[in-house]
């Protein structure tokens, strides 16, 4: 796979010209990342990438060494970065805009009873965070309340399914939880797949209460990443979910959607169109309230479109194409950029197609956030 193989195209608006960066648009993009180096013993970091649209350059900012492997992180208002430690996730850290390490929570060195599973979300009043966890013994997911200054657990609720990967807030403030439905051993090895049990599930972010449950016909499609189509202060926006299959049968796995959508208090499959391989990596917001979704797996990222729902629209084909981050780029937003073997690639309805290449050899995690644009 090259560069000559990079394939940019329009999902629905093959007619629209593809423009420049129009006259004082942004010309950098900061993006929060998590990486290790080409191999995969090499040791993790996480940091702030500088995107440089002009000068085609990417560069590191800050990096942080960790003690594994990461996933999730959340960028701050002040600029600083949370970073989750997955597989088991033993450890949560913060670190500041420069790169200073300022709190850090090892599970592992105060024998706590629960391990993370790689996802945190802020509070709509900005005083707690929530992490999903899963409780060593009985294996049932668990969602802790954490100080947001001290990372500290405050509270620990059921999130009321197993295997709790990715939360989002709704329009109201209350938790959305995607139960992945997997059973895991504490060393993370998947088992007795047969009794699978994925959930959408709607807590009370006061309380943990379950306020509503949805679930899939098939119970092999776990539920894992969630994105809104636009903010979440809007109720009419769509809530994508990114799927991962777990059948058997490969052919089942291949032929398998990897998006389900939460719209009005409904939970469906929009369209069987995948990426024949049934394993959604991340989502984003896209354009005009879409969703990107990636599949390193099969190196692709496609496009879903609510004007199109029964299509899946390739907008990046390039090896290891997985962590996504909406990106607002020229007019009203809709871009995307994504991280591939071989560099970011920036995708946007109206902006010229770009890739800018890694500054040293490194290989990303499923996931980055933008910070911010200048």
């Amino acid at each position: 796979m090259n560069r000559r193989q990079l394939l940019l195209t329009l999902a629905g608006l093959a007619a629209m010209p593809k423009l420049a960066l129009a006259a004082g648009a942004a010309t950098q993009a900061v993006l929060g990342a998590a990486w290790r180096g080409p191999n995969k013993s090499d040791p993790y970091f996480a940091g702030a990438l500088v995107a440089d649209w002009e000068s085609r350059k990417l560069a590191i900012r800050y990096a942080v060494p960790l003690p594994t492997r990461p996933h999730g992180l959340l960028g701050e208002a002040d600029g600083s970065l949370l970073v989750v430690g997955v597989r088991p996730g033993t450890w949560l850290l913060r670190c500041d805009d420069k790169g200073q390490l300022m709190q850090q929570v090892r599970l592992d060195a105060d024998d706590s009873p629960t391990r993370l599973n790689g996802h945190i979300v802020l509070g709509a009043r900005g005083d707690v965070l929530y992490t999903t966890e899963t409780d060593l013994k009985s294996g049932r997911g668990r969602i802790g309340v954490r100080d947001r200054l001290s990372l500290q657990k405050l509270a620990e609720w059921d999130s009321h399914g197993v295997d709790p990967h990715q939360l989002v807030l709704d329009h109201e403030g209350q938790l959305i939880v995607a139960n992945g439905g997997v059973p895991r051993t504490p060393a993370d090895k998947k088992y007795d797949l047969h009794r699978m049990d994925p959930s959408l599930v709607r807590l009370d972010a006061k309380n943990g209460q379950l306020l509503r449950q949805w679930k899939l016909d098939d119970p092999r499609l776990s539920l894992r990443h969630l994105a809104w189509s636009q903010t979440p202060v809007d109720a009419d926006a769509y809530l994508g979910i990114a799927i991962q299959a777990e059948h058997d049968e490969a052919s089942k796995r291949m032929a398998a959607p990897i998006l389900a959508i939460l719209d009005d208090n409904k939970l469906f499959v929009p369209t069987r169109a995948n990426d024949g391989i049934g394993y959604a990596g991340d989502i984003s917001a896209a354009y005009n309230g879409g969703f990107a979704l990636s599949s390193n797996q099969a190196g692709l990222a496609q496009l879903w479109h609510p004007g199109k729902p029964d299509q899946l629209t390739p907008i990046v084909e390039l090896q290891e194409a997985y962590a996504l981050a909406g990106w607002t780029g020229p007019g009203k937003g809709g871009g995307v950029l994504v991280a591939t073997a071989l560099g970011l690639v920036r995708w946007h309805p109206t902006a010229k197609p770009a890739m800018l290449p890694w500054p040293q050899p490194m290989a990303l995690d499923n996931h980055w956030v933008l910070l911010s644009e200048a």
